[in-house]
């Protein structure tokens, strides 16, 4: 819904049935009439049931939730096998004043193209992993992802942020030497995994947006051209912009709105700060996130490196009307500090863009 123009959104109310009149209403008038929503994406907070995080999220002051499809915050096969599976979930929503925008299955999604081995298995639902034979976990998982798309139709939402995993990642540094044929064949892979996915999307009238990250088909601006170009620039497929995966590569963010103002699906707010004293590298020497040791981090949205002023401007620039989600993740703070000032930060950063060129009154007769 978030991708619609309002004039089509307003059109869209005399269709809706019963409970879309009783349930739906409510957050599309809600979407149509404020700023882009703030909300709060769930993925780093599934050990917390929905219930407590959506009250905490109220009370932070989000408008609405980006669910992640684990814990027991969205899930796929409930919402396509019990009837009031999706309509409770709103329901539970709503009673917190709080509207759903997208869904969220990077887990899943990444071990569509991955080279499998033991460290899926601990992200992966047990009925993906099966038998852990590789072969098979991808293709359990790309059937997961079409189901994906069915569940978030059944919501009542309109894009699915995710991973899909590459098979190319570990021939990122060249040496041994590596010809393109095996780069092109990784693409290939994509291609060809990835397709039938989208061709359920297409017709489940949901858009699929890649998180533009390090371990993805898709990790900067080339390679995602690259994927775009692979699957035909398909509509259904797009990107979830966020600049904290890009920042610490050295990779403007804005440039990337700008390359691909179009395909901005979905919008991310996670900040990173690159920490180089000349000990490290920006590899990361093997250490694990939060240890200062590190050339790079995550930081909470304001607290790191990222303009975000720019990014708005150049989200503005590109028309992008949907949720700005906070991702939150920084290990040298309280979560929830963290998540009620990151949510103050958006809603101070956040403003529309102008209407009119700036001399324009110039030229306006007096009253």
């Amino acid at each position: 819904m978030a991708l619609l123009s309002n004039e089509r959104r307003l059109f869209s109310l005399l269709e809706f049935d019963e409970y879309s009149a009783n349930t739906q209403k409510h957050f599309l008038l809600k979407e149509i009439f404020m700023s882009r929503p703030v909300t709060l994406f769930t993925g780093q907070w599934a050990d917390l049931p929905l219930d407590d995080l959506a009250r905490k999220a109220k009370e932070f002051g989000y408008q609405g939730l980006e669910l992640a499809c684990w814990g027991d915050h969205f899930d796929v096969t409930r919402a396509l096998e019990e009837s009031g599976y999706c309509a409770a979930k709103r329901d539970q929503l709503e009673r917190h004043d709080l509207a759903v925008y997208a869904i969220s299955n990077h887990l899943v999604g990444q071990a569509v193209c991955d080279r499998i081995d033991e460290r899926h298995k601990s992200i992966l639902p047990a009925h993906v992993w099966g038998d852990g034979k590789p072969e098979g976990v991808n293709k359990r998982a790309a059937e997961e992802m079409k189901k994906t798309a069915r569940a978030a139709q059944k919501l009542g939402v309109s894009i699915v942020n995710g991973f899909t995993g590459s098979g190319i990642w570990h021939l990122l540094y060249s040496f041994p030497p590596v010809p393109d044929s095996m780069i092109n064949q990784g693409f290939a892979e994509f291609a060809d995994r990835w397709n039938p996915i989208l061709d359920v999307f297409a017709e489940c009238g949901v858009r699929f947006a890649l998180e533009v990250h390090p371990t993805e088909i898709a990790f900067d601006l080339f390679t995602a051209q690259r994927a775009l170009d692979a699957i035909g620039r398909r509509e259904e497929f797009g990107f979830n912009f966020d600049p904290s995966h890009l920042h610490w590569q050295g990779v403007d963010s804005v440039e990337f709105i700008r390359a691909f103002p179009d395909r901005i699906y979905h919008v991310h707010v996670k900040d990173a700060i690159v920490t180089l004293g000349g000990r490290q590298g920006i590899l990361a020497s093997h250490i694990q996130f939060g240890d200062p040791r590190r050339g790079w981090d995550f930081r909470s949205p304001g607290r790191g490196g990222i303009d975000f002023e720019e990014i708005i401007r150049a989200l503005n620039h590109a028309s992008y009307d949907g949720p700005l989600s906070v991702e939150w993740e920084d290990c040298g703070m309280d979560r929830e500090t963290g998540a009620r000032e990151a949510c103050e930060f958006v809603q101070r950063l956040d403003f529309a863009p102008s209407g009119r060129k700036f001399d324009s009154a110039f030229g306006e007769d007096e009253a």
